[in-house]
């Protein structure tokens, strides 16, 4: 997880991290939380058990938070990205890639519409409306700035592009996440679903909360003024349910839920057909094309990639990393992206590219690891199944 830098910024909560025992590291430009000793935490695996379990408090304030706001914004952003987002109504959040001409993946992304209604003036007959078409970018902390630049320069003029550079963002994740926030904030929770957010003020704080996550698992993700954020963590982690987490739980919790990070599983070089990302691109848009990387990805979204995002469940205990090569028999077939041991189920998966020809579930591979082959089989993702709140059934 670590990524060494010349220079490191201090998160918000860098001293709130280190009084509660905190191991920092280096990544993505910041010293950030990898685990947590004693009471407050217990170490990666214990940090990731209590998250399936319970609920725990992650620090992401790395990652950039930006607005796009003014007429156009969302015609604007839909030349920019395959989601739909002219359809996107206030509320609602969407999952995105932020693409090159050649159809490689510069960023993934959530946007969120969030246009505020403005009420009218009765006495003057005036009606109410929705105000100046306003979005909520939520972009990986390692790709932020080159993800800043990249839109100044395609947006249009009449586009404004603000980065919030003063606001924190906390992610409180895990089946018991609903059940602590309600107790500090009364009814949100009950508010959202999964890929919903809202405006919320809680005395002094102004906060975005939006009902999403990084982990597999029921949670929210917070986004609060630098100033305030760490009595908002001290009060979500007085909590009998909550614990903080730093980066190591994050890193398993997401490759159990099949989720892909920048950087490693996503890059320039891979497009969202090769990615198995074929759901960020909205069914018409495909179609209909308009944004950037669309003919370069014609033929790939007919016919296919040549190589292929797939899961991996491992034999034996000894876990795959980054880097490993993937082989059918004496043939080479591709390179693992992510992998570890996966606490929840107790044996290693991982992330690979593999030739097309080799990415059916239940091919057998093996993958090379200190001169030693590892059997491996290709597995459906994810590992762990989702657990995201859509409503009550």
């Amino acid at each position: 997880m670590s990524e060494t830098t010349s220079e490191t910024e201090k998160l918000p909560l860098d001293s709130w991290h280190r009084a509660k025992g905190a191991r920092m590291v280096p990544f993505a430009g910041y010293e950030m939380p990898i685990q947590y000793a004693g009471a407050s935490g217990g170490g990666i695996v214990a940090e990731h058990d209590w998250t399936r379990n319970s609920a725990s408090l992650f620090d992401v304030s790395h990652m950039g938070q930006l607005i796009v706001s003014g007429e156009g914004a969302a015609e604007a952003l839909e030349q920019l990205v395959p989601g739909a987002i002219t359809s996107l109504k206030p509320g609602r959040v969407r999952y995105t890639l932020l693409l090159n001409d050649e159809g490689g993946i510069l960023d993934d992304l959530m946007i969120t519409n969030v246009t505020s209604w403005v009420e009218g003036d009765e006495e003057a007959g005036e009606e109410g409306g929705w105000g100046e078409p306003t979005y909520y970018l939520v972009v990986n902390g390692a790709t932020k700035w080159d993800d800043i630049a990249h839109l100044r320069e395609h947006l249009p003029d009449e586009v404004t592009l603000t980065h919030l550079e003063d606001r924190a963002l906390i992610a409180l994740q895990g089946p018991n996440a609903a059940t602590a926030l309600g107790r500090v904030m009364r009814g949100v929770p009950d508010r959202l679903t999964f890929m919903q957010s809202l405006d919320y003020q809680f005395g002094e704080w102004d906060l975005r909360i939006t009902r999403a996550g990084y982990t597999g698992e029921d949670g929210f993700e917070i986004s609060v003024a630098s100033e305030f954020a760490e009595p908002l963590a001290n009060r979500l982690c007085a909590e009998i349910e909550v614990r903080p987490a730093g980066l190591g739980a994050r890193d398993s919790l997401r490759l159990e839920a099949g989720l892909p990070l920048y950087g490693h599983d996503l890059d320039t070089e891979t497009d969202p057909v090769s990615a198995d990302l074929m759901f960020a691109l909205t069914k018409k848009r495909r179609e209909a094309g308009g944004w950037k990387g669309h003919e370069a990805l014609v033929e790939r979204m007919a016919g296919g990639a040549e190589t292929r995002r797939v899961g991996l469940v491992v034999e034996g205990r000894q876990p795959a990393r980054e880097g490993a090569r993937v082989f059918h028999g004496d043939k080479d077939v591709g390179r693992i992206t992510s992998g570890g041991f996966s606490p929840t189920l107790g044996h290693p998966v991982a992330m690979a590219y593999v030739a097309r020809d080799y990415a059916e579930l239940d091919t057998k591979l093996e993958i090379e690891v200190r001169g030693k082959r590892l059997s491996a089989v290709v597995a459906p993702m994810p590992f762990v199944p989702h657990k995201y709140y859509r409503g009550e059934k």
